[in-house]
């Protein structure tokens, strides 16, 4: 049966984001495998020790598609009501740049970062130095002080 010009399409499928196995390889580019990497932070069974590793963690939730996580560890006077992720995207990479502060002695810190993506056939990267601060104790994104 055709459809007539005046009916509305039907919506695309939403694309469905990489399944992560605990086995599979962390998508933050460490040698650990994601269920004992990022995972456990996803999960909720540990909290990242340093801002580089808060990062990481939030760059694999990204490639996860994991809005709870990402709302969870955004600072609170910067976060969004949700996460828009774009169903045509997929992350394909992770560089560290570099790191500022972010340790255990540190209420500050920085990372720079390179993230790589595909999107219909196109290639990309994008780079981001980005802020984190402690609260309530815990590691959090606030902002990113540049984006390239």
């Amino acid at each position: 049966m055709s459809r007539r010009r005046s009916e509305p399409r039907p919506a695309a499928p939403r694309p469905a984001a990489p399944r992560l196995l605990p086995s599979s390889p962390c998508p933050c580019g460490l040698p650990a495998g994601y269920g004992d990497c990022c995972g456990r932070y996803h999960r909720g069974t540990a909290a990242a020790t340093t801002a580089e590793a808060l990062m990481r963690s939030r760059y694999s939730a990204f490639v996860a598609q994991d809005e709870a996580y990402l709302l969870r560890t955004w600072h609170p006077d910067t976060r969004p009501a949700e996460v828009d992720f774009d169903p045509g995207l997929r992350w394909t990479g992770l560089e560290v740049v570099s790191t500022s502060d972010g340790g255990a002695f540190h209420a500050e810190g920085t990372v720079a970062f390179r993230a790589s993506w595909t999107q219909g056939g196109e290639r990309g990267v994008l780079a981001e130095h980005s802020r984190f601060v402690r609260h309530e104790g815990a590691w959090v994104y606030l902002d990113a002080l540049s984006i390239g």
